[in-house]
């Protein structure tokens, strides 16, 4: 085996070096315990869930799915097709365990393996198999364990263990009930579709009609024994799924929450305020105005708590809008330089920061991920809803990230140096048992703010490359909004590092739309996706050629995935004189044919915007290819559907540019490079030939 490959084979065997890896980490009540999910080494997929003891540091694990399914956990084909969709959007490759749902005390833990249903005592590690209806997914218990909804078949049913009594909830009337629709879970962050009422009586439950929606469909020669598989998909400009919110009684009593949906489509977020109360965010289809309601859940009439109104976008900050305790309003209060909080419209003393995001509470101030500086790292900062100053819990650079319940704060700090997690608890400090491979690579990516937007950028070269010695540019590139590339987290750098080792220069650049920097930056791409993207790549390029004479600007190659691919492809039909190849995998190449809430936040409906919709389409310009060009796409696809990259291949052919096209059968959107060994192997050696490296 070569160097080349061991390395490719171990991320590919490790997840990516996540296996073994504790995760999905949840508190009880008064932060005494902790459940998490993780798998027995740095080989091994299948999750199990453990219990720690932060008083005594004590860990057991009580549930573990190898011997609960043995021989068929994992087999993404026998998942219900909502739990795979959301393991692939999760960026989920391990197997076993999940998710699990659990009681506030962490008493009681509910999981789905397969579609079969399961109840863990955790203080026994006692498991029990429960009847289902049919393939369970998103099994949720009743703050008490003693009740369990959970979906199958697009119905919402509760079961109880105690006398095996299952019966279903929702009504039979052609919709789906209990789970998050397409956009929700793809594109708003709601991944759930149904929340128990605190005391156990009633449980608040989505309604999704799908029935004005497109279906898509999707043939997958990796599995021909399988019906060609077809679901809802929204398409820009074109229909969404109607969502209706009901609080469904265990005494058979159903109440419709009624606010404006015509106006406000999006169900972003909901929550149990208390027995008598619920929290509703919903949005407008271009997510300019978002409100805040309160829902009354035996009459379903809603008041209308707060909004909050942008001209572009209201960009989400996870953890508003919200109540806190006192009753007061805690929103998102931007100004073009940073995110910050106001409460009842008062602003927070932020000074300083950009607020990434609103975990929870600790005591009376409020616990937040936070941007200090520069963006290539994050913090942990309290914030004084009272007005004081905020107080900074995160050393060193890296990307920090926290939890909390009573008097425990789990901090996660990713580095240089690797990750650590640490309870902090009255009785001590207790460190998280991370049973991961270790990073093969201590990488130090060269990080610079460039040209005059200041774009954050990283150079990582080749391990003992000697200065003078000129190398061929490899931009590794996303540059899409939602996701940041260029920070301070040693897993991301791995893959670039073994790229660099290959030979080339990996330069990393976040142009403007990309979260972190400000909401100025973000905005940036209002109504134009390509020009801003490619012209801040162009430019960034430049200015490192200026600082590093080592990168060889007549050779540049251009990877990506995603995004990152219709950008690749976006450089080498618009830019040739710049970029001389590009790998583009699974490139939405007509903005028109992907999906609603993600297009229309951005671009805004086709029908109003259509000339921004046509300068962002790749198609019209296959005319004009004269580089080499790699374009990648899975056929189990089903965020960018396959048909966007076999349409530019198609007009490519038309208008004779050679090209080559790498049809991947069995691979879904969220199997890029890096896990697939196969498909990494095959952008080198095409990038080797086309850089003539």
């Amino acid at each position: 085996m070569t160097i080349t490959d061991s390395y490719l084979s171990l991320s590919a065997r490790t997840g990516r070096f996540s296996f073994g890896a504790p995760r999905a980490i949840s508190l009880n009540e008064d932060g005494t315990r902790l459940l998490l999910l993780r798998s027995s080494g740095p080989e091994d997929r299948f999750d199990r869930l453990h219990l720690l003891d932060l008083a005594t540091g004590a860990e057991r694990e009580v549930a573990d799915p190898t011997e609960l399914a043995p021989g068929r956990t994992g087999a993404t084909a026998d998942l219900p097709d909502v739990e795979r969709r959301l393991r692939e959007r999760s960026r989920l490759t391990a197997a076993g365990i999940g998710t699990f749902g659990a009681t506030p005390d962490l008493a009681v833990a509910v999981f789905a393996l397969d579609g079969r249903l399961f109840r863990t005592e955790t203080a026994t590690g006692r498991t029990t198999e429960l009847a289902a209806a049919g393939p369970a997914f998103d099994p949720r218990p009743d703050a008490t364990g003693e009740r369990i909804a959970y979906v199958a078949d697009d119905a919402l049913y509760v079961t109880t263990p105690a006398d095996g009594a299952d019966r279903r909830l929702s009504p039979d009337d052609g919709a789906r009930w209990g789970v998050a629709e397409f956009a929700a879970a793809e594109e708003l962050g709601r991944h759930r579709g149904h929340w128990w009422r605190p005391d156990g009586g009633a449980v608040l439950a989505a309604r999704v009609d799908e029935s004005a929606v497109p279906p898509r469909h999707f043939a997958d020669p990796a599995h021909p024994e399988q019906a060609p598989e077809q679901f809802a998909y929204p398409q820009a400009g074109g229909p969404n799924a109607d969502v209706r919110l009901w609080v469904l009684g265990l005494d058979d009593t159903r109440v419709e929450l009624r606010w404006d949906t015509e106006t406000f489509p999006y169900l972003c977020a909901a929550q149990w305020a208390g027995p008598e109360e619920l929290l509703l965010t919903v949005a407008d289809r271009l997510q300019q105005n978002v409100l805040l309601l309160s829902a009354d859940p035996a009459t379903g009439s809603t008041t209308e708590l707060s909004r909050t109104t942008d001209e572009f976008w209201v960009d989400d900050l996870p953890g508003t809008p919200d109540r806190l305790a006192d009753g007061r309003l805690l929103t998102v209060l931007d100004t073009p330089e940073a995110r910050g909080l106001a409460v009842d419209g008062k602003p927070l003393d932020t000074t300083g920061l950009q607020i990434r995001r609103v975990v929870g509470r600790v005591g009376d101030r409020l616990l937040c991920e936070t941007g200090e500086g520069d963006p290539f790292d994050q913090h942990v900062h309290l914030i004084d809803p009272d007005g004081g100053a905020p107080e900074r819990l995160s050393e060193g650079p890296g990307v920090h990230s926290a939890l909390a319940a009573g008097d425990t704060l789990l901090l996660t700090s990713a580095g240089p140096d690797g990750v650590r997690r640490e309870a902090r608890t009255p009785h001590g400090t207790v460190t998280l048992t991370d049973l991961a491979a270790p990073l093969p690579y201590r990488v130090e990516p060269l990080l610079a703010r460039v040209t005059e937007r200041r774009l954050p950028s990283a150079v990582v070269y080749p391990r003992g490359h000697v200065p003078g010695r000129k190398l061929p540019v490899l931009l590794d590139v996303y540059g899409g909004p939602g996701y940041q590339a260029v920070a301070n987290e040693p897993r991301r750098w791995q893959l670039k590092q073994w790229w660099a080792d290959q030979g080339f220069a990996v330069v990393t650049v976040d142009n403007g739309g990309t979260p972190f920097v400000s909401p100025a930056f973000v905005r940036t791409i209002f109504r134009r996706f390509s020009q801003v993207a490619l012209d801040d790549q162009v430019d960034a390029l430049r200015a490192l050629g200026e600082t590093h004479p080592d990168l060889d600007l007549d050779r540049v190659g251009v990877r990506g995935w995603s995004y990152g691919g219709y950008l690749g492809a976006l450089a080498v039909l618009r830019r040739p004189d710049v970029f001389h190849a590009a790998c583009a995998g699974a490139p939405p190449t007509d903005f028109r044919l992907y999906d609603t809430a993600y297009t229309e936040r951005y671009l805004g409906l086709p029908q109003e915007n259509p000339d921004g919709y046509a300068a962002d389409c790749l198609v019209d310009d296959a005319a004009s290819l004269d580089r080499p060009l790699l374009l990648i796409h899975g056929l189990a696809d089903d965020n960018v559907h396959p048909s966007h990259t076999l349409l530019l291949s198609q007009a490519l052919t038309g208008a004779g540019r050679p090209h080559s096209l790498l049809a991947l059968p069995g691979i879904t959107h969220m199997t890029p490079g890096g896990v697939n060994e196969q498909l990494t192997q095959a952008e080198l050696a095409f990038l080797r030939t086309a850089l003539k490296l």
